[in-house]
């Protein structure tokens, strides 16, 4: 397919190719203030059904804040945001968590119950569909336990699945978080940071099968690194953002090294 586009932005396919996927994640003109310190500046963008984002930037150069801005935990300032459809702002509360139910949240420090078993833990992923609180993995519905062993099984913990997530490798308990996250059905998927906390053979071994995973079930990620070379690596498409402003926005393909490290010399020279 190819894709230009017209001088507003907007996407112009050329005659006989097929029309772009809609757009999952859409941002107009996003401003992002705290207090009075603005911390993101005029961000527009699209993610794509089964796109992998590269989120790159120094640190303190607004990145988290836009994760959050996609599933609502922060409301932007100025400018829109659209997500699966749905503008986050303007949702009720029980709307909000229906749209986050869609959304799949990637932590780097796992964000899982250590005390409970990796079956436990991805089984409450699917909370959003029950009515009333579980408690241990009997209360769960056979089907939801069934589904939650062969999600296990998709990131290769099967055995494990009665093990305390407290006992695992970083590396395990990071594709616990992501089978918790096919648990939940996702359309799209948010990760911050997921492999700093790893070892250079897990941070390649969770990131290869969270691009698997996008591949096969299609689901939308992005995903902040700072990890020059995975960025290149398991994406397909950079997008880095530098004080709060987007600078760079390419397919993976057309993106080097030096370009992406040119960001954070840029950032690192401008703080002196």
């Amino acid at each position: 397919m190819v894709v230009t586009t017209h001088e507003d932005g907007a996407p112009r396919v050329e005659r006989g190719a097929p029309a772009p996927a809609a757009a999952r994640i859409r941002f107009e003109h996003v401003d992002k203030s705290f207090h009075d310190k603005q911390v993101l500046h005029d961000i527009s963008f699209t993610a794509s059904a089964g796109e992998f984002i590269a989120l790159v930037g120094p640190s303190g150069a607004g990145k988290s804040t836009l994760l959050r801005l996609i599933n609502g935990m922060h409301k932007p300032t100025s400018g829109s945001i659209t997500v699966l459809d749905t503008s986050p702002a303007d949702c009720s509360r029980r709307e909000l968590q229906r749209l986050r139910a869609r959304v799949g949240f990637i932590f780097q420090q796992f964000g899982l119950v250590g005390r409970v078993t990796a079956l436990e833990n991805v089984l409450m992923g699917a909370l959003s569909r029950l009515r009333a609180p579980r408690y241990g993995i009997i209360s769960y519905p056979r089907a939801l336990r069934e589904r939650a062993v062969e999600m296990l099984d998709r990131v290769g913990l099967a055995d494990q699945r009665f093990q305390r997530c407290d006992t695992l490798s970083g590396g395990q308990q990071q594709r616990v978080a992501i089978a918790r996250t096919l648990m939940q059905n996702a359309a799209i998927v948010l990760a911050d940071e997921p492999v700093a906390s790893l070892d250079p053979t897990a941070s390649v071994d969770v990131l290869e099968m969270l691009r698997r995973l996008s591949q096969e079930d299609g689901f939308t990620v992005v995903c902040s690194l700072h990890q020059v070379d995975l960025a290149l690596s398991h994406s397909d498409r950079i997008v880095a953002v530098r004080e709060g402003r987007i600078i760079l926005d390419q397919p993976t393909a057309e993106t080097t090294g030096n370009d992406i490290h040119s960001v954070y010399r840029r950032a690192s020279e401008s703080a002196e």
